[in-house]
């Protein structure tokens, strides 16, 4: 019976209102199975699947094979893939989504191992098959549909700026001229600010956490990034960071899988498709704190 947990400065956000406990069976049509109340007074969200079927995947041929699940995720964004450094427990939005869509398809916590990928290196991981599936704010891009799939999308956010407390400079992507912006190799972000607003010079590193080091040490001047992970950030700091004007694009998190896979994806669509209850229970615990606003999207 998994239950929740939280760390930083997401803790102490109950969530026993929305107490639910998952299903004892999955099937590609009832991936999640029915829900019934939780016990303990703690917000047990799901059980591990029992005889779970799902043919012509093999993704989950392979896990199956090797008795676990191998995700791809991030470790350094707040309230969505966070690792703790002195504990190594692993927290968050897209950390929860991996755990949940591993217990549907019969695989309990013990059997995930979680690898930390760049954003540079995903779809590489994943045509290689170092990874079954990838949960970390992985926006669905039709580049990126060229060589993988994608389940969802489970979340939509959009391409914000982080900046200094007592910055007054920046107040949208317009004021980027002379400016120096930070962002991850390999992201939609940084592609879009390169290609599409014209700061002074972009400088990117292999983690939004290295950006924010620059970001308070003065060397560059905004972050950017999807908001909801830089709300994490400012959830973090708030005397020393803040989000900058509103968001200025459309970025829908999906689930990066193998391509052609197409039964591993209808067994995860169908799975949030019909938990609306434990999605909305995840968003409450990880992201709501932070301010983020959103609503479970409909999938592709």
């Amino acid at each position: 019976m998994r239950k929740t947990r939280m760390a930083g400065a997401f803790a102490g956000i109950a969530i026993a209102a929305l107490a639910l406990s998952g299903c004892n069976s999955g099937t590609p049509d009832n991936p999640g199975g029915d829900t019934t109340e939780g016990t303990e007074g703690d917000a047990a969200l799901w059980e591990v699947a029992s005889d779970v079927s799902l043919e012509d995947s093999p993704t989950y041929e392979r896990m199956v094979e090797r008795d676990g699940v191998i995700v791809g995720v991030k470790n350094d964004q707040p309230g969505l893939g966070y690792q703790d450094a002195a504990t190594d427990e692993r927290t968050g939005f897209d950390i929860d989504i991996a755990r949940w869509i591993a217990a549907s398809l019969g695989f309990d916590e013990d059997q995930i191992e979680y690898v930390t990928i760049p954003s540079a290196n995903r779809e590489q991981a994943i045509v290689n098959g170092d990874i079954d599936y990838y949960v970390g704010t992985y926006s669905i891009t039709d580049k990126r549909k060229e060589q993988i799939d994608f389940a969802g999308p489970y979340f939509i956010t959009g391409q914000g700026l982080l900046v200094a407390f007592d910055n007054e400079d920046i107040t949208g992507p317009d004021d980027l001229a002379g400016k120096i912006v930070c962002s991850v190799t390999g992201s939609t972000p940084l592609q879009r600010i390169r290609d599409e607003y014209s700061p002074g010079d972009t400088v990117e590193y292999d983690t939004y956490s290295q950006c924010i080091e620059q970001l308070l040490s003065g060397s560059v001047d905004a972050i950017t990034t999807d908001e909801a992970i830089l709300a994490g950030y400012v959830a973090q700091q708030p005397d020393e960071l803040k989000i900058a004007g509103e968001p200025f694009s459309e970025e829908r998190y999906g689930v990066g899988l193998e391509k052609g896979d197409t039964a591993l994806l209808d067994h995860i669509n169908a799975l949030f498709t019909d938990g609306g209850e434990v999605w909305t229970a995840l968003f409450e615990e990880h992201l709501a704190p932070a301010g983020i606003a959103g609503e479970q999207p409909a999938v592709d």
